[in-house]
């Protein structure tokens, strides 16, 4: 599993780096693809519990939420998410007098989707739409890289103290603690260097910042982890698809990502 994981790895990273850079629609396209996939997988882990969330409704709602954050900015989120929430209700009305026998439930799962995947989502549009934002978004999400393997390794061989046995019986809290210390590290290292593969300075990118940037990440991103868990335990399966050979499906990939997008966004523009 762990050489599937990697080899997996080690042919999308250079592929996800380069359309981190490039930026625009290919960039737009890889955090949709990713947004969409991972609300269908999660309608289709609610499906399987016998509720009846609008799943092309929820797809489709997530995903506007990450064009119009690419189109306009924050200018239209308040108005779409109002526009979306009454079309789910409407949907819902409908699907009762179809014979739904918990549509207000089906609602709120529904709205929980299009919000949580596309409205988190969308921060990972707004942090690459910053100054330098590429090099943004690879500190993000190289900080979560490197804390969830600092995380495995050192709870696998050394953890003992159970983090959350109900949700994530494996994560333990020496795996975590090291995830918090190899994730503020990688922050200062990374946040030193990249101005020098740039070739010019970045504000705000200095090894004290990326450090509060690391720990920040890395101490509250394992919370996404744990709550696609939640969602998973509920539905009682192992991963949310089967997108990636090893590494599960869209969701179990972005868990950790939806947070750092946001904790990132607002870390930036408070701190630059």
């Amino acid at each position: 599993m762990l050489k599937q994981r990697v080899l997996v790895a080690v042919i999308l990273l250079p592929i996800g780096i380069a359309l981190i850079m490039a930026g625009g629609l290919a960039y737009l396209v890889m955090v949709a693809f990713f947004v969409a996939a991972a609300a269908r997988e999660y309608t289709q882990m609610f499906t399987t519990l016998g509720r009846r969330p609008a799943a092309v409704l929820t797809v489709a709602g997530a995903l506007a939420l990450v064009l119009s954050r690419f189109l306009a900015g924050f200018r239209y989120d308040v108005h779409l998410i109002a526009a979306l929430t009454l079309l789910a209700l409407v949907y819902h009305l409908g699907d009762y007098e179809r014979g739904a026998a918990e549509s207000g439930t089906d609602f709120a799962i529904s709205l929980t989707g299009m919000l949580y995947l596309g409205f988190f989502g969308a921060y990972l549009i707004s942090l690459r739409q910053l100054e330098n934002g590429a090099w943004w978004v690879i500190l993000a999400l190289s900080i979560v890289w490197v804390a969830d393997s600092g995380a495995y390794f050192i709870g696998k061989a050394w953890g003992k103290h159970k983090l959350s046995p109900r949700l994530s019986p494996k994560k333990t809290w020496e795996g975590y603690l090291a995830g918090v210390v190899t994730g503020t590290l990688a922050g200062a290292g990374l946040a030193a260097g990249f101005p020098l593969l740039a070739g010019h300075a970045i504000a705000g990118m200095q090894p004290f910042y990326g450090a509060l940037l690391g720990f920040l990440i890395s101490a509250l991103a394992p919370l996404g982890d744990l709550a696609e868990s939640m969602f998973k335990r509920q539905a009682g399966v192992k991963d949310s698809g089967h997108l990636l050979p090893g590494h599960g499906g869209a969701f179990d990939r972005i868990d950790s990502w939806l947070w750092a997008g946001l904790l990132a966004y607002y870390f930036i523009t408070l701190m630059t």
